[in-house]
């Protein structure tokens, strides 16, 4: 299977240097998360407030990569598969 997304990727920065939402309200994050169309920083799934895919659900942006030191890989919400965003 392979990704239909990645033409949408943009040249993004990282819009904060935590979740931008957990910021917000005072939460707590595991590992964060930007989308590479928007450049949004969100938490992701094994955290509380799972803003990362929250964010995919409120903008439909597809791609998202892993922002942790030394993590390199990406992965595309709608064709669920783990992507190569270098």
């Amino acid at each position: 299977m392979r990704c239909t997304h990645l033409k949408e990727i943009q040249k993004v920065k990282p819009s904060s240097k935590g979740c931008e939402d957990c910021l917000k309200i005072g939460g707590q994050w595991v590992h964060l998360r930007m989308c590479m169309i928007c450049g949004h920083v969100a938490c992701c799934d094994s955290s509380p407030n799972r803003h990362a895919t929250a964010h995919f659900h409120a903008t439909r942006h597809p791609i998202m990569r892993s922002v942790e030191p030394g993590e390199d890989w990406g992965w595309c919400y709608v064709d669920e598969i783990e992507v190569n965003v270098v």
